[in-house]
C-alpha cells in the first residue's frame, strides 16, 4: 500500500516536472549549499530551446515588480503541513481567548450532513493551498473584497523581511505574539510593498482554481487599483483582462470632501481563459431586458411572435438571378433600386412572404422589408462597465440589509449589496450548479446573494468562504452583541439569512446550510514528515504518527485534501464488526481509522469495490491481517487504490 503524503503540493517542484517534461534535455544536475547533488533546470539550455529573445540579468525590460516579489511567489509556492478538521452542528472549536484570557469558541455547521457549501476558517493563503487539489480548475467565479490599503484597515502579515530558510519554514504564518494582522500605515516605507506581497501570493494560486470558463472578480478603490491591474495582468495574462467595472456605490455627495467626493469603487474583472483565444473559455453573461422594447420595435400588424423590426430587402451585390421582380400586396411591381440587388433568392423571398416576414408598409404598397423579432434575436443586454447604484444597489442598501438581519445592529463595517452580487452571478455566467469562491468573506453577502438566488431559480450553486478568525474591536456593537470575530458574525448572517429567505419564499427549495472547517495544524506528528530528524529508538515510544487529540473524521478530511474528493462530498457512517467504517460519495472512498481492523472488517469494505480504500498503518489486528490484506483486495476488488496513513 502507498502511504499518503499528507501534505499540500510544492508547486515549485510542479512547475520544475512540467519544464522538464517539455524540455528534459534542460534538465541538469548540481550542487546545492547543503553540498547535496539535485537536480535543476540549465537555464542556457532552456533559452536555447525559447525561440523567441529570453531577457536576462540588468536588461531594460517591461515588467512590474516591488521588493520582495520574488518571496512572493516562493511564499506561493512553499508546501504547508496544515489541515481543515470538520466541526458538526452541536461542535464549538476555540479560537482564541479574549483581553482577561477567557477562551471564546466558535460555532458549528448548519446542515453538516446534507449541505454543499462550505465556511473555512482560517488564513486564506493556506487554505488556498489546501485546495489547490481538490478544487483545482472547479470554480466558476470567484469574487473578493480584500482589505484596500486606505492606510487605516489591516493585512496580512506575511513577513517577507526573514532569511529565505526561516521564510520557508514559517511559510508566512503567526509571528512570536501570534499575531497575523497589522495595520499597515501609510507611513509604512514598505505601504504599497507589503499590500502587494499580501495579495499577489494569495491571487496567484486563486488563479489554478479557476476554471477555464470562470472568472475573477476583484473590489478595489483608487488607492490601489492601477497596482492592482497590473499584478493581476502578471498573473491572469494582460490579455485575459475584460473590464475595470466602475460601480456607483454612494448615492449622495459628500460635500465636505477635500477636492472630488468619491462616488464608486473599482471591480476589476479578468477571466481565465479568453474566449477570442479559446473557444472553451469564458463567455460573459447577458442582462435580462425585463419589459423594455428597444427603439424601433413595434407590433402594427398584431403579429402573434411579438414586436419586430425591419430591414430593407436589398443589397449592394449580387448576380443576375438576385434582379427578379416583386410584386406588393397593392398590385404594384417593384424591382431593386438602381445598382442594388435582392439580399436573398426568390425561393427564399417567397417562404419569408409565406410566413409573413415579409412587410410592405402599412398600405401593403411600400418596398419589401424583412421583419426581424426581438423574440428570435438575442435575448438580454451587454453589460455596461458603469454599475449604477439603482441597479445594483449601494453601500447604504448593504448597511441596511445587515441591519435588518441583526436586529437593527451595526453589526459590520463596509459589506457589498446582495443586488451587486447576483448581478456578477449573471455576468459570470454562474450555472445552476456552479461553485462560487470568496476568501475574504467578511460578512458573507457571497452566501446570502448565492441562496436568494438559488431560491428564485431552484438553482443549486455552491459557495465556498473563506475567513480568517480576525477579532472584534471590544467597543463594536458586534463585540458586545457577543460577536467576538468576524467569522462568527458571517456564519450568524447565513443563518439568518437562510431563514428569511424561506419565510420570504415558502415553496422554494435551495440549500441553507454550510459545512464549517477549521484550518488547523496536521492531524500528523512531526516524526511523520521528518523521519530522519528522530533518533530509531524514539519510535518504540510512539504508538502511532497521529496526534492524540485528533478524531477520526478530522483524519478523513485530511485524507479527502490528499485524495482530492470534494470536501463537500456525502459522509455515511456505518459499523463493521464493531469498527467505524466511513463511506464517501456511494463508495468512492472508504476510509477506517480504527485500531485493531481484523480481517472481517477488510472483507467485508472489499466487497463494496471502492475506488479508494484508507487505514492507519498500524491499525491491523495482527500480523496476520496484515499478510492477508492485499490478497483479500486482489479477490474482491483489485482495482481499489489501497492508501496508509
Amino acid at each position: 500500500m502507498d502511504k499518503l503524503k499528507m501534505q499540500t503540493v510544492n508547486k515549485a517542484d510542479e512547475n520544475f516536472k512540467k519544464l522538464a517534461a517539455m524540455f528534459p534535455n534542460a534538465v541538469t544536475e548540481t550542487i546545492d549549499k547543503t553540498g547535496e547533488v539535485v537536480r535543476a533546470i540549465d537555464k542556457d539550455i532552456l533559452m536555447q530551446e525559447i525561440s523567441c529573445k529570453v531577457v536576462d540579468g540588468k536588461e531594460e525590460r517591461y515588467q512590474f515588480t516591488w521588493p520582495d516579489k520574488k518571496k512572493s511567489i516562493l511564499l506561493a509556492n512553499a508546501p504547508i503541513n496544515k489541515t481543515l478538521r470538520p466541526v458538526r452542528d452541536d461542535e464549538t472549536i476555540p479560537t482564541g481567548a479574549d483581553s482577561e484570557g477567557k477562551p471564546y469558541c466558535s460555532s458549528g455547521s448548519v446542515d453538516f450532513d446534507n449541505t454543499e457549501n462550505l465556511y473555512i476558517e482560517g488564513d486564506n493563503l493556506e487554505v488556498l493551498k489546501l485546495l489547490q487539489e481538490t478544487y483545482l480548475g472547479k470554480i466558476k467565479m470567484i469574487y473578493i473584497d480584500p482589505p484596500y490599503n486606505t492606510g487605516n484597515d489591516f493585512v496580512y502579515e506575511d513577513d517577507f523581511v526573514q532569511s529565505t530558510d526561516e521564510y520557508l519554514e514559517n511559510s508566512g504564518q503567526f509571528d512570536d505574539a501570534g499575531n497575523r494582522l497589522v495595520k499597515n500605515l501609510d507611513s509604512n516605507g514598505r505601504f504599497h510593498t507589503d499590500w502587494l506581497n499580501m495579495i499577489y501570493s494569495r491571487i496567484k494560486l486563486a488563479k489554478d482554481l479557476l476554471a477555464d470558463n470562470g472568472v475573477l472578480f476583484i473590489s478595489i478603490d483608487d488607492g490601489e487599483a492601477a497596482n492592482l491591474m497590473k499584478l493581476c495582468n502578471d498573473i491572469m495574462g494582460e490579455v485575459n483582462f475584460v473590464a475595470d467595472l466602475i460601480w456607483q456605490k454612494k448615492f449622495s455627495r459628500a460635500n465636505d470632501a477635500t477636492y472630488f467626493s468619491t462616488m464608486h469603487d473599482h471591480i476589476l474583472c479578468y477571466c481565465k481563459s479568453n474566449i477570442v483565444l479559446d473557444n472553451n473559455g469564458w463567455k460573459i453573461g447577458l442582462i435580462p431586458r425585463g419589459d423594455e422594447i428597444p427603439k424601433g420595435y413595434s407590433n402594427p400588424d398584431n403579429d402573434p411572435r411579438g414586436v419586430w423590426t425591419s430591414v430593407i430587402l436589398s443589397a449592394k451585390s449580387g448576380s443576375e438571378s438576385l434582379l427578379y421582380e416583386i410584386e406588393t400586396p397593392s398590385g404594384r411591381k417593384v424591382v431593386p433600386p438602381s445598382g442594388r440587388f435582392w439580399s436573398c433568392s426568390k425561393d427564399t423571398f417567397e417562404k419569408w412572404k409565406a410566413d409573413n416576414r415579409i412587410w410592405f408598409g402599412t398600405n401593403g404598397d411600400g418596398a419589401p422589408r424583412k421583419k426581424t423579432f426581438l423574440s428570435e434575436v438575442q435575448q438580454g443586454l451587454r453589460p455596461n462597465t458603469i454599475l449604477f447604484q439603482d441597479e445594483v444597489g449601494n453601500n447604504q442598501e448593504a448597511k441596511q440589509e445587515t441591519k435588518a438581519l441583526f436586529n437593527g445592529l451595526g453589526i459590520f463595517d463596509g459589506p457589498k449589496p446582495v443586488r451587486l452580487l447576483k448581478y456578477l452571478f449573471r455576468i459570470a455566467n454562474v450555472d445552476t450548479s456552479d461553485i462560487i469562491l470568496d476568501f475574504f468573506s467578511g460578512s458573507a453577502t457571497v452566501a446570502h446573494a448565492v441562496m436568494e438566488l438559488n431560491a428564485e431559480d431552484s438553482g443549486q450553486r455552491k459557495f465556498i468562504l473563506v475567513q480568517l478568525p480576525e477579532e472584534t474591536d471590544e467597543k463594536s456593537e458586534a463585540y458586545k452583541a457577543g460577536y467576538k470575530n468576524i467569522c462568527e458574525i458571517g456564519k450568524e448572517r447565513i443563518r439568518r439569512a437562510a431563514k428569511k429567505i424561506a419565510e420570504e419564499n415558502p415553496e422554494a427549495k435551495f440549500d441553507g446550510g454550510f459545512r464549517v472547517l477549521k484550518c488547523d495544524t496536521s492531524n500528523m506528528k512531526n516524526v511523520y514528515y521528518n523521519p530522519a530528524e528522530y533518533e530509531p529508538s524514539l519510535f518504540t515510544s510512539l504508538e502511532d504518527n497521529i496526534k492524540e487529540d485528533r478524531t477520526s473524521e478530522d483524519l478523513l478530511f485530511q485524507v479527502m485534501l490528499d485524495l482530492g474528493v470534494l470536501l463537500s462530498s456525502k459522509i455515511k457512517e456505518t459499523t463493521i464488526a464493531g469498527k467505524k467504517v466511513f463511506n464517501v460519495e456511494d463508495n468512492y472512498l472508504i476510509a477506517c481509522f480504527d485500531d485493531n481492523v481484523t480481517e472481517e472488517v477488510i472483507t467485508e469494505i472489499a466487497k463494496q469495490k471502492p475506488y479508494y480504500f484508507v487505514m492507519r498503518d498500524s491499525s491491523m489486528a495482527n500480523d496476520s491481517v496484515a499478510t492477508n490484506f492485499e490478497q483479500i483486495f486482489a479477490a474482491y476488488s483489485p482495482d481499489t487504490v489501497r492508501k496508509v496513513l
